[in-house]
């Protein structure tokens, strides 16, 4: 019977079980990936499973132990896939990769440009009128012009237009009125002003004690000539 004897007491080797965990989940998603990452990339790419100083520890000593490769760009650390693990790939096989990636670049912007003119058609179809509620707005535009229609219909069928000869005969008069108005206005002023002459007091108070009334005491302006 044999006894293994472990360098480590086994609680250190319990510490450590998350950290091998980790460490085997990073460099599995590093490779599957085949891309540089920083640390916080890889955290945030895991879905935050192990914590962030873990992750950055772990990334060190995969490239500690070369199994990653590290690169260093100023304050910021990058981690990639270690390419010798990778089978070399020629230059026609990069051609035909580069194909590919151009065909499948075409397709996705067709789908885009399909995916907004159907959302476009989508947004049409939405904001128009459903069948009913287009009857119903054509009923009531309907109904609006057979009204329009019955007022115009009503003033066409009235008697009591003024014509010509009474619109003439109306201003004759208008004309004729205003006239005497100014005639009678004006006669009046001059026998107030005749009256003035040996009248010891003011205008003011002789128009009061014989009762002259003005047109501008109650705002009347005298109609202009036509």
């Amino acid at each position: 019977m044999y006894i293994r004897l472990y360098p480590y007491p086994v609680s250190v080797l319990l510490c450590h079980r998350p950290s091998l965990r980790t460490g085997s989940a990073i460099l599995d998603y590093l490779n599957k990936q085949n891309r540089p990452y920083s640390a916080g990339d890889v955290f945030n790419n895991l879905h935050k499973e192990f914590g962030k100083t873990m992750v950055v520890r772990v990334l060190e000593e995969l490239a500690k132990d070369g199994k990653i490769i590290e690169k260093v760009y100023g304050k910021q650390k990058v981690y990639v896939a270690d390419q010798s693990n990778f089978p070399e790939v020629s230059d026609k096989e990069l051609s035909e990769m580069d194909a590919k990636i151009g065909e499948v670049k075409n397709t996705l912007n067709l789908t885009v440009t399909s995916c907004k003119q159907l959302e476009k058609e989508l947004s049409s179809l939405t904001s128009a009128l459903t069948t009913e509620d287009a009857k119903k707005q054509l009923q009531n535009v309907t109904e609006e012009c057979e009204k329009k229609q019955g007022k115009l219909q009503m003033i066409k069928a009235a008697t009591n237009h003024t014509t010509p000869e009474e619109k003439n005969r109306i201003y004759s008069k208008h004309e004729k009125y205003v006239k005497e108005w100014r005639k009678r206005k004006r006669l009046a002023t001059d026998i107030l002003d005749a009256i003035l002459e040996g009248y010891p007091k003011k205008k003011k108070d002789l128009m009061e004690e014989v009762g002259i009334e003005t047109d501008e005491e109650y705002n009347v302006k005298m109609p202009e000539r036509r």
